[in-house]
């Protein structure tokens, strides 16, 4: 019947919505959480490094017996070398490498020069952090508002489906649960009748009719 697919064909649509949020919601939080971990993991090793090597500036002059600050400086730069996220950190890194040597011998150009870059290279990754971070929020916005246009579309094809299944379903079944009970109660005449009928539907009323006309002739 042409009304049974209408209706499995409604219901099928309203599950295949509701998945398809499900998912695009499932989507959403899987893109999300790896941009904030790259946040977490590179720029904040890269301010870590840049924590180190102003550390090991610091205590330059007050450094006690077999304490290397220019090999845990020299760590330090390596991490940040090898954590490179920004096009800008790399001329900030040259500085740092190529007055590290000469401010750790106590030139005091060269150690401001230092730690001036080294101060540069963390706001970069700060900036970058921020960066991340908004376009991480664009993604949740977009997603849910994404989110926010599917459970619409499921709402309002909910109610099509719910204003068709009660015109070409409900209605009519309870014109038939009429007819039988006037039939119970001994109006022999009466008859399903409806306007803007399904074939299906159409027939079925036509086929009770004929069982009642059959049933009192």
């Amino acid at each position: 019947m042409r009304l049974a697919h209408a209706v499995r064909f409604g219901a099928w649509m309203l599950v295949g919505i509701n998945l398809l949020m499900a998912f695009a919601c499932v989507g959403i939080f899987m893109r999300k959480a790896p941009a904030i971990t790259i946040i977490i993991e590179q720029n904040e090793r890269s301010l870590q490094a840049c924590e180190d090597m102003l550390a090991s500036l610091a205590l330059v002059e007050g450094a006690v017996s077999g304490e290397d600050l220019p090999v845990k400086f020299k760590a330090a730069l390596v991490r940040a070398q090898n954590n490179i996220t920004e096009t800008d950190e790399r001329a900030a890194l040259d500085l740092v490498e190529s007055t590290s040597g000469a401010a750790f011998l106590g030139d005091m150009t060269a150690r401001h020069q230092a730690v001036t870059a080294i101060v540069r290279l963390g706001k970069i990754n700060r900036e970058a952090m921020i960066k991340a971070d908004h376009r991480a929020q664009q993604l949740g916005y977009a997603g849910a508002w994404g989110v926010v246009f599917m459970a619409t579309s499921a709402f309002c094809v909910g109610l099509i489906f719910i204003r068709s299944l009660t015109r070409r379903v409900v209605m009519p079944l309870e014109e038939i649960h009429t007819v039988i009970a006037a039939h119970r109660k001994g109006d022999t005449m009466r008859r399903c009748t409806g306007r803007d009928l399904s074939q299906d539907m159409r027939e079925v009323f036509n086929g009770i009719n004929e069982i009642l006309d059959q049933f009192h002739t």
